[in-house]
């Protein structure tokens, strides 16, 4: 990945979608070290290492923003003052929740997909990092998705039990990109990441993240 990173850096929307998805339904089910949440503003990673964070919307009709800050390496002032990460945006984006971002100095990086490629700001030339591949390295990498997802909770497991790990994540990331991914998928994805058993309620807010991000037929108990 770039330093500073550059749009070209970035996967499609719904490859990124399927990705933090994937890591959000781990997370949830496998252990809490990095809390993911999915609410109306998008699907948001509120602690990347440091405080760092990201947030990944996906809009009808072909649109997406993605937005975020490493803050051991978001370079965001230049000459003292705050940079304008927003400047020149188109008028789709969501404003309000963008400017309320940027009072509480929160970016590092604003990203947007629009006709079929990412874009973002012309940085100064002082820019030398914008934190995207420390908040989020996964965003071009598959590879670096994988080991990321590997790591949730998977201390101790054996060999032949990571190979499997591995399968089931790559399989559940390609049924949510594939628009196939249903509660059986979930369920196969914690089976395998999880062999030993899932506690109840990391169980079930596996199968609630997945529910609300539109996965057919996840759920939780009522």
């Amino acid at each position: 990945m770039h330093a500073p990173g550059r749009p070209e850096d970035l996967e499609r929307p719904e490859r990124l979608w399927a990705r933090a998805l994937t890591l959000a339904v781990l997370e949830r089910a496998c252990t809490h070290w990095k809390e993911h949440a999915l609410d109306e503003h998008g699907l948001w990673c509120h602690s990347t290492g440091a405080g760092g964070w990201w947030r990944l919307t996906v809009f009808d009709g072909g649109r997406a923003v993605f937005v975020g800050q490493d803050p051991d390496g978001s370079h965001t002032h230049v000459g003292g003052r705050q940079i304008d990460f927003l400047a020149g945006g188109p008028d789709w984006l969501p404003w309000d929740q963008l400017r309320e971002d940027e009072a509480g100095n929160l970016f590092g990086f604003v990203y947007w997909w629009e006709n079929d490629a990412w874009h973002r700001i012309p940085y100064p030339d002082e820019v030398d990092e914008d934190g995207l591949d420390g908040a989020a390295p996964w965003v071009g990498s598959e590879e670096e998705f994988l080991s990321l997802a590997a790591a949730l909770g998977a201390d101790g497991l054996p060999p032949e039990r990571r190979v499997a790990r591995f399968e089931a994540t790559t399989r559940f990331r390609q049924r949510v990109e594939d628009g196939t991914a249903d509660e059986t998928a979930v369920v196969e994805l914690l089976d395998a990441a999880c062999p030993d058993g899932t506690p109840p309620e990391r169980r079930e807010a596996a199968l609630g993240i997945a529910a609300r991000a539109g996965i057919t037929g996840a759920r939780t108990r009522t």
